[in-house]
């Protein structure tokens, strides 16, 4: 069985996706995962699997500037996000921490489908509905980045940033 999306709307905020209610957890990122966008989707923690992924609309990760929110999807075994366009600040923030985002229209894929994702060339396979969905190519420095795990470990292995 390949992973499936969790599919949000439109204008889905950090507090949707790392609830400020549940702020004393920031210490404790595990435990703040669980309840990763539990404002949006009660049961999304409970029932994802680790490899699915997350599908929304425009402006996902709007809000405060919250680094919480994309950590604890990555930690709660998302594989990436998929959305027809990210807040600046989250979208930036993924990239740093390693979460893969990528903007493409999701107009195709609705809740419970099985998707695969070809980074590489750019295409999100919509196996449910036998369909491709194009995107950008991510640049290889951000391949580069996702594949190290996101900045910091970039700059650990190769003791400053490398476009390698």
């Amino acid at each position: 069985m390949s992973p499936k999306a969790f599919k949000f709307g439109d204008n889905i905020s950090t507090d949707h996706i790392a609830p400020g209610r549940l702020f004393h957890l920031r210490s404790n990122l595990q435990e703040f995962a669980k309840h990763v966008l539990e404002d949006a989707d009660p049961n999304f923690a409970s029932t994802m699997q680790k490899g699915d992924f997350v599908v929304a609309g425009n402006n996902f990760g709007l809000g405060s500037s919250r680094e919480h929110a994309p950590q604890i999807i990555k930690i709660a075994g998302v594989q990436a996000v998929l959305a027809k366009s990210f807040a600046r600040i989250f979208y930036r923030n993924a990239i740093n921490i390693g979460l893969l985002a990528i903007e493409c229209d999701t107009d195709l894929i609705d809740a419970e489908d099985e998707i695969e994702l070809d980074v590489k060339n750019g295409v999100v396979k919509n196996l449910t509905k036998v369909a491709e969905i194009k995107f950008s190519p991510l640049p290889e420095v951000m391949i580069k980045l996702l594949a190290d795990g996101g900045l910091v470990e970039h700059v650990k292995k190769y003791g400053d940033f490398q476009l390698v």
